[in-house]
């Protein structure tokens, strides 16, 4: 036999064990002794109310443990993997929510003939010992146009059956009355199933083979068989099939729906799929039933009644009216039932306008001034620097990244020199900073495209049209690389464009306090710095940035991006020297 793949310490205790780890997460549970039954702890809130217990085989977790406490069930008894409880343990729980002091105790039982006979022996039973009992009986599956004698199975539906009657119980209505208005909602419920794969009970294989590719509509909680088989079809697809077919009014297990209804949608997962796919799915079963004109007062998703690991979906619908909806909102105390929102999901405006955030910088109409013909001869020459080097700094990156370095830094280029030559360069340095910003983070993309752009815009701020000396440029290129370092969690030293930017910014600061007409000196030193940093880069072992997953002995060549900043220094540098 294949081996298991299941967290487990073994699959003769797994239910026990999966039961104490129940109890022992939460303070609202007990365990009855010498029984897979779980209590709520607070028994003695039951005086004169009526008890609900339900209850059926394990690794339909969180049913039906997960549906006790005030407002739900009062007990839940389990069996062993998808195996009917002992009618011993359901009549021990059916005692001790009597001698609580229960009024009655109304049993919710799937329609599987191991769970009535077992629960209806147990009823019978705890009524020659004076207990006053009723039961009813969960029958939901919409699969079969034609149920055998048995019936139709229960399935998730039951889960709306606990809500509805604790919601009751919790009013303070009587066994008898619960059981009438119960009997009424049941008829309103139904429930389909379809799953891409079987589950296994631990130790055992498989309940049923499924190629990869098909899935099985119509199935069981416990792997029985569906209806019918056919190729994986899109989300939007199986929904429509599973709705169409339990609305069919040819089959005798149909639910009938009709334009106009309100109904409750529960969207289950069986136990494997994605919390993505189960959302996809879920916008699946809202729009459908809205094109039909059905009303969807509320959606639960999740994993209510799950089936081991299968990976599947079912959906139950359940017709409601306002006071079914009044129960199906009623406040609960039991762990797994969600925190919906009781507000009707259909009608309801669910997009909120964004912002206004504005024009674009790069979008905006701006006026030349003195410094336009320098900053457009600056970032020309930088440019085409980036363009010279784009092979260079791929062939770097394909050493420790993954070898688009000299692309994307291209790819800034071409955008920014398509902008020049639509658009004048603005006076304002700032504004051209603000410019570049958006180019970057727009154009460039990646890692890369972040930190120039964060360094660009928060470099603009420090530069305008009447402060624009080199004291503030100094001052605007810090502010770049302080931002630069926060944000991205670099520092020098780290093997990243920060070894050649910092060095050269230390000694741009030398600006804010040389003496006038030395600025050229200070600029050609930080160019140096930017180089020599850069090269420094081929002996540093990567902390930071794609790099540093590569083993330090492979990385033996300068950082690309470190490279590239050497080459942007270099290029501005030549410009204002009036050097191509």
């Amino acid at each position: 036999m294949e081996t298991q793949r299941k967290l487990l310490n073994s699959a003769e205790r797994c239910v026990d064990e999966a039961l104490s780890g129940m109890v022992r997460a939460s303070a609202g549970l007990s365990l009855l002794k010498g029984h897979r039954v779980l209590l709520r702890s607070d028994l003695h809130s039951l005086q004169g109310r009526v008890a609900l217990l339900s209850g059926g085989g394990s690794g339909h977790e969180p049913a039906h443990a997960g549906y006790i406490g005030s407002g739900m069930l009062s007990a839940a008894v389990a069996g062993g993997v998808f195996a009917s409880p002992p009618p011993a343990s359901i009549l021990a729980a059916i005692l001790c929510l009597h001698n609580a002091g229960a009024s009655g105790v109304l049993l919710i039982v799937k329609n599987y003939t191991g769970d009535r006979l077992n629960f209806g022996l147990a009823a019978e039973q705890a009524r020659n010992h004076g207990v006053a009992v009723d039961m009813v009986i969960v029958a939901d599956d919409c699969a079969f146009n034609q149920p055998s004698k048995a019936g139709r199975r229960g399935l998730c539906g039951t889960v709306f059956a606990h809500k509805l009657a604790g919601a009751l119980a919790e009013e303070g209505c009587s066994l008898d009355q619960i059981v009438t208005k119960m009997t009424e909602v049941l008829k309103g419920i139904g429930t389909l199933g379809v799953s891409l794969s079987p589950c296994s009970v631990p130790g055992c294989l498989p309940s049923f083979e499924l190629p990869p590719g098909d899935m099985e509509l119509g199935l069981g909680i416990h792997g029985e068989p569906g209806i019918k088989r056919s190729k994986l079809a899109s989300a939007d697809e199986v929904v429509k099939t599973m709705i169409d077919h339990m609305t069919n009014p040819d089959s005798q297990s149909h639910l009938p729906l009709k334009s106009g209804d309100n109904v409750v949608v529960c969207v289950n997962n069986l136990g494997a799929l994605s919390c993505l796919e189960m959302a996809v799915v879920t916008r699946a079963a809202i729009n459908c039933l809205e094109v039909r004109g059905v009303v969807v007062a509320r959606v639960m998703s999740g994993s209510f009644m799950t089936s081991l690991e299968m990976a599947g979906v079912s959906l139950t619908l359940m017709k409601a009216d306002q006071d079914v909806l009044r129960l199906f909102d009623a406040k609960t105390s039991a762990p797994a039932w969600p925190n919906l929102s009781s507000v009707c999901v259909s009608g309801r405006d669910y997009t909120t306008d964004p912002p206004a955030m504005g024009t674009r910088p790069q979008d905006d109409t701006h006026s030349e001034g003195p410094l336009s013909p320098v900053m457009r001869k600056a970032l020309e020459n930088v440019c085409s620097t980036l363009l010279q080097q784009q092979e260079e700094l791929n062939s770097l990156d394909r050493a420790a990244g993954d070898g688009d370095c000299g692309n994307t830094h291209a790819q800034a280029a071409k955008a920014i020199q398509e902008w020049l030559q639509s658009h004048v360069v603005p006076g304002c340095p700032g504004q051209l900073l603000s410019v570049l910003a958006g180019l970057v983070q727009e154009k460039m993309g990646g890692s890369s495209g972040a930190l120039y752009s964060l360094f660009l815009t928060a470099a603009a701020g420090h530069v305008t049209e009447g402060q624009s000396n080199a004291t503030a440029w100094a001052r605007a290129l810090h502010a770049g690389t302080q931002a630069m370092r926060r944000y991205g969690g670099a520092d020098p030293g780290d093997r990243t464009m920060l070894d050649a930017l910092c060095p050269a910014v230390d000694e741009l600061m030398k600006l804010t306090t040389s003496p006038p007409g030395g600025e050229m000196a200070v600029l050609q030193a930080a160019v140096q710095k930017a180089a020599s940093g850069a090269e420094s880069t081929r002996d540093l072992i990567a902390r930071a940035g794609r790099a540093s997953y590569i083993a330090a002995e492979r990385v033996t060549l300068p950082d690309p991006g470190a490279v590239a900043v050497a080459a942007i220094f270099r290029a501005v540098l030549q410009a204002l020297e009036g050097r191509q």
